[in-house]
């Protein structure tokens, strides 16, 4: 039985095919398109999985749609209507993009998809996200955390989910109870999203950014964050709306009041150094003290947002009393706040979708499908991240001839090309790694990456400003052995736990290997990948074989693309970012191409 499942024209647009429950298939469209954040409707992304499955739309059980247009075009037209005649503009687009295509999305699908109409389902949104993490996680039973933006009226659910898995007794029943909401205008998703267009970043591709800049400053402005958010001792919470224009506006997430408590904002793209990241810069003093006192407000929405997620999970766990947590929805990608979830909270262990935005609503949307409207049982747990579009090594041999390249074909004697690739880390070289299918969710884990030595801080120059050419501030990822990864990290249960293999917590590193990771240490932590061998044998082998000629099994591991681009899918697309960047490697399965030395 196939089931796909679609999410689209907000943004992060993207499908996801499931047989009998298991993924077959799952990828944004910005992969296709390289249109970062592409919220289109996902035509390449859908006809990706149905030609992965070896299917057509006809042969679809359902496709579902990850939320309810009708009930979010309500939450438009009512929050237009209070506002007005401020939301002109907001009342204006709506009506141009929901009548052209957003209110005829049952009739877009079965069009273009093929599947009948009457096959056509749509899910709630935040259902959705905790479909997408709970029947994905290895859990029986977990208290759920949704928290977003807004999906069409909710922003934050609570909730608790069991099931029935293959050889249970009969007559078991899946479960999904959302029992608690919050509801739009008050999120901490737009919260944070306010103060990430504040800090000069795009909303909905920035808040990571914030995130990245917050250990560079101290939590100085709570006093003043709070003036805008309000939260009682049951996690529940309120914005002060007459700080904000999201609600009526769109374009504008805050508003002058905002700008009167705060300050000027932050001009987008403006260089951030402080005294910390650029002490050779301390003459600069007006520049360096604006600079600081942004960090200080990036520092203070992160504590903010950490605190209101650890208020509500604990009142979550007085409210369920289970051991395990799941979480999806966009605010769940705050590695920080995760971390701090783990510790600070009576849960044991927390599985976090690994596309936990919009893009994992449409793995939801089917899983909810199977598991809720079917009530199908379960017998699957989410292995790994890879379920993008793979190419043959022949496709990669066919290319570089084509392009006239020189390059070396290892022909399946992984064993000689990972010794090679290792020993080229070794000597400072940064390696292309594109591999096998590329990943589900935002995040590169090594088959679409870019690999370099972590243990000089040079090389973080080296990738930031020849490579990525990205904002010097932002930190890279650490990769490591999973059965290593107690010796370099101070998280209980690292070498168990499910959230290290997609890189969702970040953790401190130990105070006696710090000096080790030095391009990967941020402020003494690390956004950690941990992998086994099983899972991705030569992403693991090349740790292993750098492992065994420094005695550091890690690598800084940071996504295959250009900045402002989409981490690249295809062979061309890797070609063109090592052709214009300074990646001295690419690796396109069994083929290694090298630049000149």
């Amino acid at each position: 039985m196939y089931i796909l499942g679609i999410a689209c024209f907000y943004h992060d647009a993207a499908a996801a095919l499931i047989k009998d429950g298991q993924i077959v298939a799952a990828a944004m469209e910005e992969r296709f398109t390289r249109k970062k954040h592409d919220n289109s409707f996902p035509t390449h992304a859908i006809e990706f999985c149905l030609r992965q499955a070896g299917i057509t739309g006809a042969d679809l059980e359902y496709a579902v749609f990850y939320e309810k247009p009708l009930v979010k075009f309500e939450r438009i037209l009512l929050s237009t209507l209070n506002t007005f005649p401020r939301s002109l503009n907001v009342w204006r687009d709506a009506l141009t993009t929901w009548l052209k295509e957003k209110l005829w999305i049952k009739n877009i699908i079965q069009r273009e998809v093929g599947v009948r109409y009457d096959r056509v389902l749509f899910a709630d949104h935040h259902m959705s996200h905790a479909a997408s993490a709970f029947f994905a996680s290895p859990f029986r039973e977990a208290a759920v955390l949704t928290v977003d933006g807004v999906g069409e009226w909710t922003t934050t659910t609570l909730g608790v989910a069991r099931s029935t898995w293959e050889g249970d007794a009969p007559g078991g029943q899946n479960e999904i109870n959302l029992f608690s909401e919050q509801r739009f205008p008050h999120s901490l998703g737009l919260l944070y999203s306010a103060f990430t267009a504040y800090l000069g970043f795009r909303v909905n591709n920035g808040e990571y950014k914030v995130m990245g800049m917050s250990p560079y400053g101290e939590p100085r402005y709570v006093d003043k964050v709070e003036k805008l958010f309000k939260q009682d001792g049951d996690g529940s919470f309120r914005m002060n709306m007459e700080y904000f224009s999201y609600h009526h506006s769109t374009d504008a997430t805050y508003n002058q009041r905002f700008v009167d408590l705060f300050g000027a904002p932050r001009p987008a793209e403006s260089d951030f150094f402080t005294m910390e990241t650029n002490p050779e810069r301390a003459g600069e003093t007006a520049a360096m003290a604006e600079n600081q006192r942004y960090a200080d407000i990036a520092a203070s929405i992160q504590h903010v947002t950490e605190d209101a997620l650890i208020r509500i999970a604990n009142h979550l766990h007085a409210q369920t009393g289970m051991k395990k947590l799941v979480m999806a929805g966009g605010v769940a990608l705050n590695t920080k706040a995760n971390y701090r979830l783990l510790n600070e909270t009576p849960f044991d262990e927390i599985y976090i979708q690994p596309a936990a935005g919009d893009d994992g609503g449409a793995l939801g949307a089917a899983l909810w499908a199977y598991h809720l409207v079917l009530n199908k049982p379960r017998a699957w747990v989410m292995p790994h991240a890879y379920w993008g579009e793979e190419y043959t090594d022949a496709q990669y041999r066919e290319f570089l001839r084509e392009k006239g390249v020189k390059y070396t074909d290892f022909g399946g004697r992984d064993d000689a090309m990972l010794d090679m690739l290792a020993e080229k880390l070794t000597r400072e070289k940064v390696i292309g790694f594109f591999q096998g299918r590329f990943e589900w969710g935002p995040r590169a884990l090594g088959s679409r990456s870019i690999l370099a030595d972590p243990r000089f801080d040079a090389m973080k120059e080296v990738v930031n400003s020849k490579i990525k050419f990205r904002e010097p501030f932002r930190p890279f990822a650490p990769v490591i052995l999973r059965d290593r990864a107690t010796e370099y990290f101070d998280y209980p249960g690292v070498a168990e736990h499910e959230a290290p293999r997609y890189m969702l917590m970040v953790a401190p590193i130990k105070p006696d290997k710090q000096d080790q990771l030095q391009a990967v240490c941020h402020k003494g932590t690390g956004r950690l990948q941990s992998i086994e061998r099983e899972t991705n044998p030569r992403y693991y082998g090349v740790i292993e074989r750098f492992g065994q000629l420094t005695g550091v099994p890690v690598l800084l591991n940071t996504s295959f693309n250009l900045r402002g681009e989409p981490i690249v899918s295809s062979p061309r697309d890797a070609w063109n970012t090592f052709q214009n960047s300074d990646i001295d490697i690419l690796v396109l399965g069994d083929c290694v191409v090298q630049k000149p030395e």
